[in-house]
């Protein structure tokens, strides 16, 4: 609510008065031209960035503006980045040890690691999103930029997230990978989960979004049921040609009570 935050680098994009809401059961889709302020608005929501004015981000109503990813993590929040290897991976690790990254299944007292439990999580994702690698000790690098796709977004919606942002989540695979992660995030959305996604390519936007809106120089544009928006109003709005004062507002808050009489009709 309200979030605005100074650029922390010399490229970076400032945040201008970003409201949203996510919703369980919902996909919420998020377009916009690269460097518009997707990275700073990810950085916000995961806990990368810590800047955020108390109360400007709330999850269940818990303000964790300040609060860290593992706080977050405690909460239900998982988090998938765009970048793949150095930050959704360690390149030289194995998928084993790389499922520590954000789950904490096989850890024990003390901090002790239960070797055996990380393989055992490694080859149930293997397994379960039909990832092509030479097993739980191959190293991270060693996969495909697809095969590791799948890796990395079946660890977080293995982990049965309340909420899930997922950043660019088909970027650079092949066709079939990038149906079977757009199948497992619409089977989340089913299941109660609360999806936001973020990407550029608004045929996959139009594909997985219930709502969608648009990020233009660090502004948000009101919200829009994806069966109503159309190619051209969304081109507009990445040029930022939208209203996001009072009458975005309410067009926001309008398109919403639609959504939900229509969701009770």
């Amino acid at each position: 609510k309200d979030l605005s935050l100074a650029p922390d680098s010399a490229y970076g994009v400032a945040l201008k008065h970003v409201s949203l809401q996510l919703r369980g059961g919902e996909v919420l889709g998020i377009a916009g031209v690269s460097g518009n302020g997707q990275q700073e608005l990810l950085a916000a929501l995961s806990g990368e960035d810590l800047r955020a004015s108390p109360g400007s981000i709330r999850l269940f109503g818990t303000d964790i503006a300040r609060a860290g990813p593992t706080k977050r993590r405690a909460l239900g929040l998982n988090f998938v980045p765009e970048e793949r290897l150095g930050r959704g991976a360690v390149p030289m690790q194995s998928l084993a040890a790389n499922t520590l990254l954000t789950r904490r299944e096989p850890l024990r007292a003390l901090g002790w690691i239960d070797v055996k439990a990380t393989h055992a999580l490694a080859t149930k994702l293997i397994e379960r999103f039909n990832v092509k690698a030479g097993g739980s000790s191959a190293a991270a690098k060693s996969l495909s930029g697809g095969n590791l796709q799948k890796f990395i977004v079946g660890r977080e919606i293995d982990a049965r997230p309340k909420v899930l942002i997922v950043a660019q989540p088909t970027w650079g695979v092949d066709v079939g990978a990038a149906a079977q992660i757009r199948a497992e995030l619409l089977a989340l959305r089913d299941a109660g989960c609360a999806v936001l996604v973020i990407s550029e390519e608004l045929e996959e936007l139009f594909e997985l979004s219930d709502r969608m809106v648009v990020i233009a120089g660090g502004r948000l544009s009101p919200s829009v049921p994806a069966r109503a928006a159309t190619i051209e109003r969304i081109g507009q709005w990445m040029a930022g040609l939208f209203d996001d004062g009072a009458d975005g507002a309410a067009g926001n808050a309008a398109a919403q009570v639609k959504e939900s009489a229509h969701a009770q009709a």
